[in-house]
C-alpha cells in the first residue's frame, strides 16, 4: 500500500490538482475540504498511517494556522506542507512558527510539490527514528514506536496497553520476526515496573542440561563445574520483568519449576536447601501453537492455562501490508545514516513490489532486505532493482532479479575438445556482445556511432526496461530519451554491435 497523504483545501479545483500530482508520484491522496475533518482523521486510529498533509492556509471556519495550532496542542507530529496564494514573508514565517514543515505558493509546480513531499516524509522518518533510537539506547520502547494503520496490529496494541496497566501474565503469540520482544519491552515501559530490570531469555537457545541452572540459579558445588554460585534469571529479574521467548521449547522438568514460581512466588536453585522468594512480572512469547504441544504431551496443561490468561496475537507482516511503506521509510532513514548514503526516497514501484511479497521472515526479513538495498544502491532513490531476491519471487518484477550465481559444470565432450559450460546464468538473449571500435576502413569509429551502439546494446540486454537502461548507463531517463532522439534510435530497437552485420 502506498503512502497516504491528506489533501486539505476548500477549493475543489485546487484539491483535485494536488490529488492528481500526488497520484502521479505514486502516493495515495485523501482529500478533505475542511480543517475539522482532517483533524478528526488525524486523531482517530486511522491517523497512524498518514505520511504527511498538504494544507491550505485560507479556509472558512478553521483555517490552516488553526489546524497547525490544534495539532501542536494535541501532540500530532504529522509533517505539514502549507499552500498559500500569497507568498509574503509574514505568511511564511507564521506558518513555519506554527509547525509547518514546508510551504508552496499557488499554483504549485509539479516538481516543487514532489520535492516538498519527499523532503517532508524523509524529515518525519528521521525525527521518528532518532526518537526511537534514543529510547532504545536506554532499553526503552514505547507504544508510539508501533505506528500502524493495520486494524489487526492496532487491536494487538490496545490489548498490550491494557496489559501494561496490570500485573497480569501476558502471552505473546506470533510468527518469528513479528516484533514480540519489542512489544514486551513496550508493555514493561508502560507499567509500574518501567524503572526495574527487564531480563530476556530465549528458551530455545538454552542447553538442555543447563536450563534449570540458567533460569533458577545454582549453588557452588551443586554439580561438576559449578565453581561459583549463580543467582539465575529469575533472581536477576526480581522486582522487574522476566521475558521468556520461545517458551514452548522449555523442557518439562523446567516447566514444573516455572509453574511453582508463578503460583508460589518462589524458586528452588539447583543444590539449594531452601527456596528463594522472587517478585517478578512474567511476559512469555511463542511462535508455536501451545495447545497443540499440550495435546502432544510436550507442554504441561496446567502451565498452559497459567500462561494463557492474557494472550495477545501479533499479526504477521503479510497481514499488515498497510505498514510496509512506513517501516521501509524508517529502516531506510536509519541505514542510510549508518552507512553514510544519501538515500532520499523509495520508489512507488518498489513499495508496490514489497507490498506484494508474503514476507515469511516478517519485519525482521524486511529490515534486512532494506539494509541490503541501502548498501547496494548508487542513487538517491531505491527501486525494485535493489531488491533482486524479492523481485525474483513477485510476479511482474522478475526482470529486476539478478541472475543467480550458479557454479558452472564443466563436462568435456572429448579429451581434445573444448569444455562445455552447463547451467550458465540466464541472461537476456542478444546476438552480439562486442562493440567494434574500428570500422571497415580500419579507422576508429566516430564517438556518435559508439554511443549509439552502446545504447542499443543496453536496451537489448535489459529487455527494453528504460529505467534500468538509464541506471546502468549512468544517465538520467530524460537524458536517455534525448539521446535516443538525437541518435535516431527508436525505443526498444534491438542492439546491433557491428554495423556490417546489420547490412548483411
Amino acid at each position: 500500500m502506498n503512502t497516504r497523504i491528506l489533501v486539505v483545501d476548500d477549493d475543489p479545483v485546487q484539491r483535485r490538482l494536488v490529488e492528481a500530482m500526488l497520484k502521479r508520484f505514486g502516493y495515495e491522496p485523501e482529500p478533505y475540504e475542511s480543517g475539522e475533518a482532517a483533524l478528526k482523521i488525524l486523531e482517530s486510529p486511522e491517523g497512524a498511517g498518514i505520511g504527511c498533509m498538504v494544507l491550505d492556509l485560507v479556509m472558512p471556519d478553521l483555517d490552516g494556522l488553526g489546524v497547525l495550532g490544534r495539532m501542536k496542542e494535541r501532540g500530532i507530529n504529522v509533517p505539514v506542507i502549507v499552500l498559500t496564494a500569497q507568498g509574503s514573508i509574514d505568511t511564511v514565517v507564521s506558518a513555519m512558527r506554527a509547525g509547518a514543515t514546508d510551504f508552496c505558493v499557488k499554483p504549485v509546480g509539479i516538481e516543487r510539490m514532489q520535492i516538498s513531499v519527499r523532503n517532508a516524509l524523509a524529515q518525519a522518518a528521521l525525527a521518528s527514528e532518532v526518537r526511537r533510537m534514543n529510547r532504545a539506547s536506554g532499553g526503552e520502547v514505547a507504544f508510539s514506536d508501533f505506528a500502524t494503520a493495520s486494524p489487526r496490529m492496532q487491536t494487538a496494541l490496545k490489548l498490550a496497553e491494557k496489559a501494561a496497566a496490570s500485573e497480569i501474565p501476558v502471552l505473546l503469540e506470533g510468527e518469528s520476526g513479528v516484533g514480540k520482544e519489542l512489544l514486551a519491552r513496550a508493555i514493561r515501559a508502560g507499567g509500574s515496573r518501567a524503572a526495574k530490570p527487564f531480563v530476556a531469555v530465549n528458551c530455545g537457545a538454552l542447553p538442555e542440561n543447563l536450563v534449570e541452572s540458567i533460569l533458577f540459579g545454582h549453588e557452588r558445588g551443586a554439580f561438576t563445574g559449578a565453581t561459583d554460585r549463580q543467582v539465575g534469571k529469575f533472581v536477576e529479574a526480581d522486582g522487574g520483568t522476566l521475558f521468556l521467548d520461545e517458551i514452548g521449547e522449555l523442557p518439562l522438568d523446567a516447566q514444573v519449576k516455572l509453574l511453582r514460581a508463578l503460583q508460589e512466588g518462589e524458586i528452588d536453585p539447583v543444590g539449594s536447601r531452601k527456596p528463594v522468594k522472587v517478585n517478578f512480572r512474567l511476559i512469555s512469547a511463542t511462535n508455536r501453537n501451545l495447545l497443540e504441544l499440550v495435546k502432544a504431551g510436550r507442554f504441561r496443561e496446567d502451565l498452559f492455562y497459567r500462561l494463557h490468561i492474557f494472550p495477545i496475537t501479533v499479526p504477521p507482516l503479510r497481514d499488515r501490508i498497510e505498514d510496509i511503506s512506513g517501516l521501509v521509510r524508517r529502516f531506510v532513514t536509519r541505514f542510510a545514516a549508518e552507512e553514510g548514503k544519501r538515500v532520499r526516497a523509495v520508489s512507488a514501484e518498489a513499495i508496490a513490489m514489497l507490498a506484494s511479497y508474503l514476507w515469511p521472515g516478517n519485519v525482521r526479513q524486511l529490515e534486512n532486505a532494506v539494509f541490503r538495498a541501502v548498501v547496494l544502491t548508487e542513487r538517491d532513490e531505491i527501486g525494485p532493482a535493489e531488491f533482486p531476491q524479492i523481485a525474483a519471487q513477485v510476479p511482474g518484477f522478475e526482470s529486476f532479479a539478478a541472475p543467480q550465481a550458479v557454479a558452472p559444470s564443466v563436462v568435456p565432450a572429448h579429451p581434445a575438445a573444448s569444455p562445455v559450460v552447463l547451467d550458465a546464468p540466464a541472461v537476456a538473449p542478444m546476438s552480439h556482445d562486442v562493440i567494434e571500435l574500428t570500422g571497415p576502413d580500419g579507422h576508429v569509429r566516430p564517438m556518435e556511432e559508439l554511443e549509439a551502439a552502446a545504447i542499443r546494446f543496453a536496451i537489448s540486454h535489459y529487455r527494453g526496461k528504460m529505467t534500468e537502461v538509464s541506471r546502468r548507463l549512468g544517465i538520467g531517463r530524460s537524458t536517455l530519451y534525448r539521446k535516443l532522439k538525437d541518435l535516431g534510435i527508436a525505443e526498444g530497437e534491438p542492439e546491433t554491435a557491428n554495423p556490417d552485420v546489420a547490412s548483411k
